[in-house]
């Protein structure tokens, strides 16, 4: 009898992947099909919903024709993972997209925040994470108070609004299904930890219409069929790439830091419970259903590959994320760089800080400082997630700064903890395979690379240095 087949569709910023593992979660063939993104201004980053729609049967077209007819028969089930805060609406009756996405990184609702302050801590409290125009309801707020097409179909009855999973799941599954999963429901800012559902009051806060919002269901579902290659594949999987990525050697362990390092970087740190105070950083849900619910401790770097992208663009360095290795040692004198790519994100969490260089250098050395920075800022959040929880064991990096063998080995030199990066890039696709293959026990970590922290005083101290100058970037 031939062996099952697992299929896995992430749907991120530059592109849609899908790709099919084994029982022993090794891929065995993959699909990418790149996606635009626009940002028209510094605070509008969004996507087109029908290009995603079609990134995603083009990626399971593709990757279901490498394995064959044969093959295609094999796949057991999907999983689906989006970015988490990405927010779309659309029309129920046809599945047409009435707004673009509007992307995790998208901030044009930051002028609605003062409205909601008063209101802070009850989102804290019920949702775990932080006011922020970044997440779900303010956007869904803004679309309807700015596009006809949405306060039209409002008006008439078949509004729907949600996450980018909830709209892909739509417009993808037999038979059509309005539905959400936690990860990515939390994340709007409008779904409570102890309801793990819609919360009446934090609605009425924001002014969102529960008739609009998918139905909630758990992690691990039966969503629907998928069209793959000939066949209807089961849906049994939505989440977050986030929440996925947390799987990629398996079942998670609360003595590691998980780190995805992508156009953002996402700490991840396992827990049993909620802790007493989150302190400054967020607490989210990974999973719930398919035999367990698991929550985790969270911190945020917004400026990761974004930083990058905005380091090609102001040094004229195009090809500065391929060079990170060779710029981490370089030898010129470096300056220093105060990195709020993007906002500051925890355990700082200014929205409005701008980035700057603090000393001079050669166009390298600030290219080096940039990507130092990146470190520092995810350092920052060790040491908070470290502070409330205790002590760690390892860190796992994943995404695609991590292939960065400079980078993985000054995150160890600086955090002083071992760094281990798994042999599968696709962190996120092999976590959703886990997920989707119903958490088997005997799935491997795989071999990949480990880097052990070294002494390395330098850094150190442009560390302290960097570290003693943030105040004054958050103070303005």
């Amino acid at each position: 009898m031939l062996e099952p087949l697992y299929l896995a569709l992430d749907q991120g910023g530059q592109s849609t992947r899908a790709v099919l593992f084994d029982p022993s979660g090794t891929a065995v063939a993959r699909a990418r099909v790149a996606v635009g993104q626009a940002c028209p201004d510094a605070l509008n980053t969004e996507q087109d919903a029908e290009e995603l729609v079609g990134s995603l049967q083009t990626a399971i077209a593709r990757v279901t024709q490498t394995v064959g007819a044969e093959g295609g028969m094999r796949i057991a089930a999907a999983g689906l993972a989006t970015q988490r805060s990405s927010t779309v609406c659309w029309d129920t009756r046809t599945g047409t997209a009435l707004s673009p996405v509007l992307s995790w990184q998208d901030r044009r609702a930051a002028a609605l925040m003062p409205a909601y302050g008063d209101h802070a801590p009850l989102i804290t409290q019920r949702t775990g994470l932080r006011l922020s125009p970044h997440y779900g309801a303010p956007k869904m707020r803004w679309c309807l108070d700015n596009l006809p097409a949405v306060k039209a179909a409002f008006k008439a009855g078949h509004l729907a609004m949600g996450p980018l999973g909830s709209f892909l799941v739509f417009r993808s599954v037999v038979p059509r299904a309005l539905v959400v999963d936690p990860a990515n429901a939390a994340r709007t800012l409008l779904w409570a930890h102890e309801r793990q559902d819609w919360d009446p009051e934090l609605l009425g806060v924001f002014q969102i219409p529960w008739e609009t919002l998918p139905s909630c269901a758990p992690t691990c579902h039966p969503f629907g069929a998928i069209p793959a290659g000939g066949a209807f594949v089961p849906l049994t999987i939505l989440t977050g790439d986030q929440a996925a990525a947390l799987y990629c050697e398996g079942t998670p362990r609360t003595d590691t830091i998980y780190i995805n390092i992508g156009t953002g970087a996402f700490l991840q740190r396992p827990l049993e419970r909620q802790p007493v105070d989150q302190g400054r950083l967020l607490w989210s849900a990974a999973a719930r259903g398919g035999g367990e619910d698991r929550d985790v401790l969270e911190g945020t770097v917004n400026g990761a590959g974004a930083a990058l992208a905005w380091g090609s663009e102001a040094l004229a360095y195009p090809d500065l994320a391929r060079d990170c290795d060779r710029l981490l040692t370089d030898g010129d004198p470096r300056p220093l760089f105060l990195n709020a790519v993007g906002g500051l994100g925890s355990p700082y969490w200014r929205p409005d800080a701008s980035s700057r260089f603090e000393g001079d250098g050669t166009r390298a050395a600030k290219a080096a400082a940039l990507i130092e920075s990146i470190v520092f800022l995810i350092q920052e959040n060790i040491e908070a997630l470290c502070a409330i929880a205790g002590p760690c064991a390892a860190l796992v990096v994943t995404g695609g700064l991590a292939m960065s063998d400079g980078l993985c080995q000054m995150l160890a030199n600086v955090s002083g903890i071992v760094v281990r990066r798994p042999a599968e890039s696709e962190a996120t696709a092999r976590g959703l395979a886990f997920l989707a293959a119903g958490h088997p026990r005997d799935w491997p970590a795989g071999t990949g690379r480990v880097f052990q922290p070294m002494g390395d005083e330098p850094l150190r101290e442009r560390r302290a240095r960097w570290r003693a100058l943030m105040p004054a970037l958050i103070d303005g």
